[in-house]
């Protein structure tokens, strides 16, 4: 009778031990599977955050170039052309500060470019009689070269 009690013993932790080395290898591929789920999240998560940034800073640079283009059409006085060529610096000196590598001449690429965009936009807005014509105007953008 004690031989068969300790079978029945044995033969019930070999089949508990068995399970729980079952439960113990399932969890740990679960946990696996939610780690790589996780990284992949946060991967996308980065990806779609630089990638809103880099939208962000066009959509910006983009109203900046309007209104740019529109304080131009108003430098008429010569105060009016003192008080842009200081606004006109002072938007370098943003610029170069978010760009450090860069100069004046990627600047200035860069704000043609982006103002080449939204002429269409500004001319639309002003009067018919004062309207320039817009190959006249692109013709006077400078060419730059991409990268």
């Amino acid at each position: 009778m004690k031989l068969l009690t300790m079978f029945k013993t044995t033969a019930f932790l070999v089949w508990f031990i068995a399970g729980l080395s079952l439960v113990c290898v399932g969890t740990s591929m679960w946990a696996v599977q939610a780690t790589v789920a996780a990284a992949r999240l946060a991967t996308e998560t980065a990806n779609i955050a630089v990638r809103h940034r880099k939208e962000l800073a066009a959509t910006v640079m983009r109203v900046k170039a309007k209104a740019r283009l529109k304080r131009m059409v108003t430098m008429i006085p010569l105060a009016g052309l003192a008080a842009g060529a200081y606004f006109e610096e002072q938007e370098y000196q943003e610029w170069l500060a978010d760009n450090p590598n860069r100069n004046r001449s990627d600047y200035l690429c860069e704000l043609a470019d982006v103002s080449s965009d939204v002429l269409e936009e500004v001319l639309v807005g002003l009067p018919a009689a004062i309207q320039p014509s817009p190959d006249r105007l692109n013709s006077m953008m400078p060419t730059c070269e991409t990268e």
